[in-house]
């Protein structure tokens, strides 16, 4: 753990959570052929995919949201199932992007990575319960075989702990990095969050303001770039919601803000197709 820090913050947050808020709440695809713009999570086990959507749902909605399963002890992935999940806008309506939940990679086991590539492609349906080692086939009854431009996946955003990126294994990383070169070749627009920023970082800990102007966490997002080869960027640092039972400001501004450019980047996706 690091707690050295800039003088100067070394990433200015150049909009408000006002601003970011606004720009979310008025988003509509510009594209008629996209209902929902889809974000697709993925990352080593752990690393706080289902954590994320439960945050952006409870900085959205102004509470502490639990709806997306999580598990802090299990060392196997928590999450099962491939999975959408769309955030109530109001009582009549959901926001127009939807949030793709995968199971997590593991060394040996875990989600399979044939998989993410169909799901990039829109060929995985709701539902599918992946099985390590097996690849989704046609033949497969959660196999969509006609996707649908509003069924692809428009942003590609990799998640992984902070303090864990100097650790993760050498075959996990060549997992994502499959993932990544097999997005790029269908020009899909890929991210990265790093999270758990409070764990890595003392002065976060401390105080979630911090997180741009700590050197360690400046040297995680440096590793994690030439790593995945992610412009850095695109990668963003966020405190997922976890031991809070209220929102605050300074734990919504990182999130807004990596929500936002996840938002911008998958919109100039579909609109360049």
């Amino acid at each position: 753990m690091g707690g050295a820090s800039f003088s100067q913050p070394w990433r200015s947050m150049p909009w408000t959570n006002e601003e970011n808020l606004n720009f979310i709440k008025s988003y509509k695809p510009q594209n008629n052929d996209v209902e929902n713009l889809r974000i697709l999570l993925h990352g080593p086990v752990g690393a706080g995919k289902s954590s994320f959507i439960n945050s952006v749902e409870s900085v959205l909605l102004g509470r502490v949201t639990g709806r997306v399963m999580t598990d802090t002890i299990s060392g196997c992935s928590f999450t099962k199932k491939y999975k959408a999940f769309k955030i109530h806008k109001d009582p009549e309506s959901f926001y127009p992007f939807i949030f793709n939940d995968t199971m997590g990679f593991e060394q040996r086991n875990g989600m399979n990575v044939e998989d993410i590539k169909l799901a990039l492609m829109g060929h995985v349906t709701e539902g599918y319960k992946p099985i390590p080692g097996v690849q989704l086939k046609e033949s497969d009854q959660e196999y969509n075989s006609c996707p649908s431009l509003d069924d692809r996946v428009h942003a590609l955003v990799c998640v992984m702990p902070a303090d864990l990126v100097s650790l993760i294994s050498d075959e996990v990383v060549k997992k994502m990095r499959d993932v990544r070169l097999a997005a790029s070749d269908m020009g899909i627009p890929q991210l990265a969050i790093l999270t758990k920023v409070d764990e890595a970082c003392p002065e976060v800990k401390n105080n979630i303001k911090n997180v741009y102007e700590s050197n360690y966490l400046k040297e995680k997002v440096d590793k994690f770039s030439l790593m995945l080869g992610i412009p850095q960027n695109c990668i963003f640092l966020v405190k997922n919601y976890e031991s809070e039972l209220q929102t605050n400001e300074d734990i919504n501004g990182p999130i807004l803000i990596a929500l936002r450019q996840m938002i911008v980047y998958g919109e100039d996706f579909i609109n360049n197709l």
